[in-house]
Parts: structure tokens; C-alpha cells; sequence
């Protein structure tokens, strides 16, 4: 007898199936999920709709099961027969199924890197501080990613000093060509009238606004999404990755983390068609490579991380904040912010559920971090608000990154910084209320007044830190220091 094998709703593409074209499959789609945590509208609906686009494709073959939990949607399906399914992607999901002793665990699939590769490699380096760029390099070597021969290609490991280009004076837009956009069908139709319905029924209750969706949910689309990127926006991706524009919240990137994280892509897939573009002249290695160090170098890095470092690595508070989220900023109350790129980057997360990396760390996360907001509910927050936010993706991005909350594990030194860097790297500070440079007085930009404050409350902990060294001493020279901390004392949790 075959035996099924289970889809989790983020292994929906073809190298998750296991077997040959006679084996049964089983999916699941538990209410439950819903019910735990107020999720993005429009996170639910890319889910949902993406996993009953994977069930009208594999049509008589799979049997989809709506369960309240996951154990009655498996029971429903199988009973008590045996099932495979792939490494799934949470230490919950993984809890679950080394429960059920029916379940068969396979590898993990969706990634470059075994698991057990890896760590011979980080056991290789000591464990402790895995420094991304080795880790980087490594994954280019041993997968042949962007070389030729031992050397790497275009002569350089690393081209971030050509991908950090402030925007172009005076563009109020990249003048990139657009991405591709899906066009919704009968799914999505079915998908959004079963949330209204929950959302009525008092069952479920969801943050951020609905609209048409905008990411891929099937593999065709996200193959039509992808080619687009590397034919048509791959090119002009690179230089200004780090840059932001107001009426441009996309520029040039992929859009594809949503697709990759449903498993509808395949990272090789991504990488090998970026550098196909570059062999055949279509785009500069710089651009190139800014795309391959996110897909095979900071996603896999992620990734591996989030199982390395164990479960107890989201409850890493090194800096000891503890301050709650703002009501304002768990429902996405753009309209309550006055600093014009903070309340910009809170909308683009409240109408579409997503932002580029930099408004993610440079806005949203550095204003948490200045703020001494408890990481965990930050995680928590980024996870249920993005269109790609999974466990494993929030929990080393904002614990290890965003936050600082490891004291260091995962980088060097805190990310956060005062009004000159948004004002360099975007449009966003001109009719803006407040002024980038200005610390002190009603214009107190408030990014620049929070930076001295986060500067001061953990002084003794940066100046030991050769990166922050300088910075951290920077706070003698300001005369106006008592009239900063006080002015940040006073903000508190209110919308700046």
C-alpha cells in the first residue's frame, strides 16, 4: 500500500512531492492558525488561496481536509495510517509531528544546505560568532554559485559597495519596469468570502487591509514572476537595493521571499536563472550578485541559524527591554504617525504586507529597538504582519538582527540609526514634521533623539564594542544630552 504524504501550506511546490505521480497526498487547513493570532488580512488570503491552488492542481490525487487543528484534519484524512511529510519549518509544526507516531519525518527540502552540512561547518567555526560572509562564500564555493573556476566571478566575493546608492536626486520614483501582478480567480473568490464570513462569525480577526492580491499563488505564477525579475528587473536591482522612495516602495526588487517561502519557488531555480542573465549579458554582476547573497546567502544563513542556535534563542533578551508594543503600531495606525518614514513604511505594511529589507530594519525595527520594545513581541508582530513571515524567518531577522536581543551572536553590532541615514538613503525626511538633524526642540527628528537615547542606555555595553567604540563616545559631546533623554522619557509609547 502507498503511503500519503503531507503538504504543509509552505510546501507547496513540485520538489516537496515525494515519490512518483501515484502517491496519494494530504493537506490540512486548520482553522486553529487563524484563531491564535490576529494575522495580516492579506497574509491569510495568500496562504489559504495558495494552498487550494496547490489542491485544484494535484485534483483526485490529494485529499484537503478543513479541520479546526492539524491532528483532526491528519486523523480525518488517514486515520491512523501512516503518513510522510518533509522537515516542516517551526520547532511547533516539528513538535507536532514528532507526536503523532504515524508520521515519517524526510529531510528538509526548499533550501540549499543540509542541515547536517551546516553544522560541520558552524561546529567547524566555533559556533559562536558565524559571521554570514564566510557562511556566504562557502555556499558559492561548494554549489559552483557565481564562479569561475576557483575565483568568484566578476573578481569580487562582495559588490555592497556598488549596491548602496542613495536614490536618484530628485526621482520621485526608480523608473524601474513593474513587477509582475497575478490576476485573482474563483479561489480568491472563495478564499476572501470564507474570511469575511470567519470574520463575522467573531472566529477570527485579522490586522492590515484587504485589496487584490499581489503575490503569486501557484507555481505558475510564481514561475511568470520570476522570469519577469530576472528578465526585465534583475538588471537595475543592485545599485540602489538599500535606497527607499516614498511613491516607490518596490523600486527593483524580486518580490519573490513570498513565493520562496510558500515553496512555490526553489532557491536553485532563483539563483541559476540570475546568474544565467549575467553569463548571457542581461545584467551587471553587481546586481547579480546582491540578488544571489539574498537568496543563497542571507535566506539560507537564516535559515540554518533558526535550528543551530535552538529554540530558546527567541527568548534572547540581552538588552533586558521589555516595554509593550503601542497600540498604534499593533494596528498598523499609520494615520496616527507624523514622521513622514515611519508612517510610510506602516502603511506599505498595512495596505500590502510587505516592505523591502530596509524599511523593515532601518524604520520599523530600529524604532523598536530605540524604544526598548520587548523582542518577542516584536518577532511576533513581524511574523503575523508580513505576507513572508514565517518562524523561522522572524525569529533570528528580528531576535539576532533587528533587535540585538542575542548581545551579538548573529552580528556585530546593533542596527539602528538617527534621521541623517533615512535622510541620505531616501526621499522620506523632505515635508516631513520633523528635521533629520535636530535632537532637541518641537522638529526633534525622532529617530536622531532615539538613537543618542539607545546610545546612552546601553553605554556600557556598546563602548566595549570596537564597532560602536566611537559612536558610544560621541555622547560627551552633546551639551543637550539631558534635554534629549528627557524629551524621549516624555514620548513614551505615543505615535511620533
Amino acid at each position: 500500500m502507498t503511503v500519503p504524504h503531507w503538504l504543509f501550506g509552505d510546501q507547496l511546490g513540485p520538489h516537496f512531492l515525494t515519490g512518483g505521480a501515484d502517491v496519494p497526498v494530504v493537506m490540512v487547513e486548520a482553522r486553529s492558525v487563524f484563531r491564535r493570532r490576529r494575522f495580516h488580512r492579506a497574509k491569510a488570503h495568500l496562504v489559504l488561496s495558495a494552498m487550494r491552488h496547490r489542491a485544484a492542481e494535484l485534483g483526485d490525487r490529494v485529499r484537503y481536509v478543513r479541520a479546526e487543528t492539524y491532528r483532526e484534519g491528519l486523523r480525518e484524512a488517514v486515520g491512523d495510517g501512516p503518513v510522510t511529510v518533509h522537515h516542516p519549518t517551526s520547532y511547533a509544526a516539528m513538535r507536532l509531528v514528532g507526536s503523532l507516531d504515524s508520521v515519517a519525518v524526510l529531510p528538509a527540502r526548499g533550501f540549499l544546505v543540509a542541515h547536517d552540512d551546516f553544522r560541520t561547518w558552524a561546529d567547524g567555526h566555533g559556533g559562536r560568532h558565524l559571521r554570514q560572509e564566510d557562511f556566504y562564500r562557502w555556499v558559492r564555493r561548494t554549489h559552483e554559485l557565481l564562479m569561475d573556476g576557483d575565483r568568484p566571478a566578476g573578481g569580487r566575493w562582495n559588490h555592497d559597495h556598488d549596491n548602496r546608492e542613495p536614490p536618484p536626486k530628485g526621482a520621485g520614483t526608480l523608473g524601474a519596469p513593474p513587477p509582475y501582478r497575478p490576476r485573482e480567480d474563483e479561489i480568491d473568490e472563495e478564499v476572501r468570502r470564507d474570511l469575511d464570513r470567519w470574520e463575522r462569525e467573531g472566529s477570527v480577526a485579522f490586522v492590515g487591509r484587504d485589496g487584490a492580491r499581489r503575490f503569486p499563488a501557484s507555481r505558475r505564477e510564481a514561475l511568470a514572476a520570476l522570469r519577469r525579475f530576472v528578465e526585465h528587473r534583475l538588471a537595475g536591482f543592485g545599485p540602489h537595493e538599500d535606497a527607499m522612495l516614498a511613491r516607490d516602495p518596490v523600486m527593483s526588487h524580486s518580490l519573490l521571499s513570498s513565493s520562496l517561502n510558500l515553496g512555490l519557488l526553489d532557491p536553485a531555480e532563483c539563483v541559476e536563472r540570475a546568474e544565467g542573465a549575467w553569463r548571457a549579458g542581461r545584467a551587471p554582476v553587481n546586481s547579480v550578485e546582491g540578488f544571489v547573497r539574498q537568496v543563497a546567502g542571507w535566506r539560507e544563513y537564516v535559515w540554518q541559524l533558526y535550528w543551530y542556535f535552538g529554540e530558546d534563542y527567541r527568548h534572547r533578551n540581552a538588552l533586558r527591554h521589555h516595554e509593550p508594543l503601542p497600540r498604534w503600531f499593533l494596528e498598523l495606525d499609520a494615520d496616527a504617525v507624523r514622521a513622514r518614514c515611519l508612517a510610510t513604511a506602516l502603511a506599505q505594511v498595512r495596505d500590502t504586507g510587505w516592505t523591502h529589507h530596509i524599511p523593515r530594519l532601518m524604520l520599523l525595527g530600529s524604532y523598536a529597538l530605540q524604544r526598548g520594545w520587548d523582542p518577542g513581541a516584536v518577532t511576533d508582530w513581524f511574523h503575523r504582519c508580513f505576507v513572508d513571515g514565517y518562524d523561522w524567518v522572524m525569529v533570528p531577522n528580528v531576535v539576532g538582527m533587528s533587535q540585538y536581543a542575542d548581545g551579538g551572536r548573529m552580528t556585530t553590532k546593533p542596527y539602528t540609526s538617527g534621521g541623517s541615514y533615512v535622510n541620505r538613503m531616501s526621499d522620506l525626511c523632505g515635508g516631513c514634521a520633523y528635521r533629520p538633524g535636530d535632537r532637541v526642540g518641537e522638529r526633534a527628528c525622532p529617530y536622531t533623539a532615539g538613537y543618542w537615547a539607545f546610545l546612552h542606555r546601553h553605554r556600557a555595553r556598546l563602548e566595549r564594542n570596537p564597532r560602536m567604540a566611537q559612536p558610544v563616545r560621541g555622547l560627551d559631546r552633546l551639551a543637550d544630552l539631558e534635554e534629549v533623554l528627557r524629551r524621549e522619557r516624555q514620548r513614551g509609547g505615543d505615535p511620533p
